[in-house]
Parts: C-alpha cells; sequence; structure tokens
C-alpha cells in the first residue's frame, strides 16, 4: 500500500512535530526545580577500600549496593575460588564480583 504525496506530507509533519515535542518537553522537565541534579556517586573510597566498607560496615549497605546479603556474597566468593577463579594483579576476586553485581 503506497501513500499519496498529501498523506506522505502530513506523516511527514506529525513526526517532526513528535520529536519536536518530545524534545521540547524533556527539556522542560529536566529544568524543573523537582530534577535532582545534586551529584550521587561521590564517595572518597575506591577499589578495594570501597569493598571492605561493604563488607565491614552496616549489613544493609552491601545489600543495598550489590543486591544480595554478606553471607551469600561471600559464598558465592568462596564457590568463584573453589573452582579456580583467583584474585588478578590489581583488583582482589571480591572486587570484581562487587563491580559486575552493581553493574546488574
Amino acid at each position: 500500500m503506497s501513500l499519496s504525496p498529501t498523506e506522505r506530507r502530513r506523516f511527514a509533519v506529525a513526526a517532526a512535530l513528535f520529536f519536536v515535542n518530545t524534545v521540547v518537553c524533556t527539556a522542560q522537565i529536566l529544568s524543573m526545580p523537582f530534577y535532582d541534579k545534586t551529584p550521587y556517586h561521590t564517595a572518597a573510597l575506591t577499589g578495594h577500600a570501597w569493598i571492605q566498607e561493604l563488607i565491614n560496615g552496616h549489613p544493609d549497605r552491601i545489600k543495598t549496593k550489590l543486591g544480595m546479603r554478606l553471607h551469600v556474597f561471600q559464598a558465592l566468593i568462596d564457590t568463584l575460588h573453589s573452582i579456580g577463579l583467583q584474585d588478578t594483579k590489581y583488583i582482589i576476586l571480591e572486587e570484581h564480583l562487587a563491580i559486575f553485581l552493581y553493574t546488574l
């Protein structure tokens, strides 16, 4: 089924208006005061120190950040060690797993 030139023109105008409307609405939403522009990831700790803070800190924090409780994280680390995975030159296995889980 082919469109007539008039229908094609109407479709093109409708698509252009939709695009412009989307851009304008997005700009308005992002400029509203209720949109919090405060940086979120501002922790001073990185890498190994962050992992140690998760492991030794409040029990709910590791659940919030990685999606699993500490005992499950440690069991998973033990399992990964038992199948032969090891720390690399610069990153320990706990950090590798934490990066993976945080990304998920």
